[in-house]
């Protein structure tokens, strides 16, 4: 399945159904009169957050969701029939975007919320409803309320309890693999992620998610490699995790690099909680070791830990500092094994 995470639909609601103008005519019924039933509504269009989806893919192959006009009233009183709804499925953590592409319309963060988008058109009045002691005949009904059309974006920020950042290759992809059933692709080249990736990560009896995106380079707010369209992806997280390559030559560059553009992207980013890491300690000695977190404790003026994705050297402390940072409520807490009974 593509990874899709922008996309851009029309919609349009129904339009309510004209009332009836008509009168009971009947042999040897003295007192007809007018007897012209109500339009029915038009279908409204709806939102919906619905479990299962993590990509807007569905939305490449049909963009326009038309609902349905209300019928027409008819005579004996009778009402037309309402307009069918229609409900646009989308992922938890979508936002829908007005046509500006600034202004949010809706934030789809729990699962099951509904948003309506475009509501239907009232039916028409028919002639019955205008009868009086003066116009005991009226011929006049009222027309159906015209739809509502528009352009609307939506744009899935996924919901993830850790986001990963750090330059390419600086082994985000290995971790996620390395801690989770997530199979990323893995390759000694930069840019081998192009898309984020989520990851549900164990640790002491405890779940979250971990989101990697695609590594950032120096004027990625310019554009420059895949930008930074993907940071969007970890604003939800609760506490971001950088990760830095200890075998670079430039290693205080190198987190000063990614903390720019997090500045450049705005936001509240550049001041969620953040743990460094030092990555691909594996392939230091000792004293390497304690050179490279000294220069990077230097640079980022915080504690630095230290760790090896690959071979799986301090990972397990790193997960233990990023759930102490998570809140009770968005960690999910798998039960306990039960014992099996004693058995002779």
């Amino acid at each position: 399945m593509k990874f899709l995470d922008l996309c851009k639909v029309y919609i349009r609601s129904g339009a309510g159904g004209g009332g009836c103008v008509s009168f009971r005519r009947e042999k040897y019924i003295e007192y007809g009169g007018p007897d012209g039933g109500d339009g029915g509504n038009g279908g409204s269009v709806w939102a919906e957050a619905v479990d299962g989806l993590n990509t807007l893919i569905d939305f490449r192959y049909q963009q326009h969701f038309f609902a349905r006009n209300g019928q027409p009233g008819m005579g004996k009183q009778r009402t037309g029939k309402d307009g069918d709804d229609i409900i646009l499925r989308v992922p938890v953590g979508t936002e829908l975007l007005d046509e500006d592409q600034e202004t949010v319309l809706a934030d789809m963060t729990e699962l099951g919320q509904r948003v309506e988008l475009a509501r239907g058109g009232n039916g028409g009045w028919g002639n019955l409803h205008f009868k009086s002691a003066t116009n005991q005949a009226p011929r006049r009904a009222n027309p159906g309320q015209e739809g509502v059309e528009r352009t609307i974006w939506l744009r899935l920020k996924l919901i993830a309890d850790v986001g990963l950042l750090g330059l390419p290759n600086a082994g985000k992809s290995t971790f996620l693999a390395a801690t989770s059933n997530a199979r990323p692709k893995i390759a000694d080249y930069p840019f081998t992620t192009l898309h984020p990736n989520l990851g549900v990560v164990g640790v002491d009896n405890t779940e979250f998610v971990v989101a990697d995106i695609p590594g950032l380079i120096e004027g990625a707010s310019e554009g420059r490699g895949l930008g930074d369209l993907f940071l969007g992806h970890v604003e939800r997280c609760a506490v971001l995790l950088h990760l830095i390559d200890g075998t670079s030559e430039t290693i205080a560059e190198d987190y000063q690099t990614i903390i720019t553009e997090l500045e450049k992207y705005g936001g509240d980013l550049a001041d969620k909680p953040r743990i460094t890491v030092l990555n691909k300690i594996d392939a230091l000695d000792e004293e390497e070791r304690v050179t490279a977190r000294d220069e990077l404790e230097k640079a980022c003026g915080r504690e630095v830990m230290m760790m090896s994705g690959v071979a799986r050297e301090g990972v397990t402390d790193v997960l233990r500092a990023l759930r102490g940072q998570i809140d009770d409520d968005r960690l999910r807490f798998r039960p306990a094994e039960e014992e099996a009974p004693w058995q002779p």
